[in-house]
């Protein structure tokens, strides 16, 4: 299951090292607690849309434009959750068959 607190965090990680910043740089920019961004970008807090906002504003990025790229990396996580591995049994559903009704009689 991909959860988007992970991707969202993992969105924010790569930008601020892109930029070679500290996490203590950004946080300062941003003005939130080194340890609750540091816990955003672990995926271990679900950052509310205003600090977003502020992160976003501190690394210079869009909310737009991450949230854009957090949504294109969901789809391929999800993708590449749904792709059949080799080997593996497929399943394609877990109940049983409905009887069959004969509607002629």
């Amino acid at each position: 299951m991909v959860l988007l607190r992970r991707m969202i965090g993992e969105a924010l990680r790569r930008r601020r090292q892109d930029q070679h910043r500290t996490l203590r740089e950004v946080s300062s920019a941003a003005r939130v607690s080194l340890g609750y961004l540091s816990e955003v970008e672990r995926g271990q807090k679900e950052a509310s849309s205003e600090l977003l906002a502020s992160i976003c504003d501190a690394l210079g990025v869009r909310l737009a434009d991450l949230l854009r790229e957090v949504s294109d990396d969901v789809e391929l996580a999800e993708l590449a959750a749904d792709t059949p591995r080799v080997g593996a049994p497929m399943v394609v559903s877990a109940r049983p068959p409905a009887p069959m009704v004969d509607r002629a009689a």
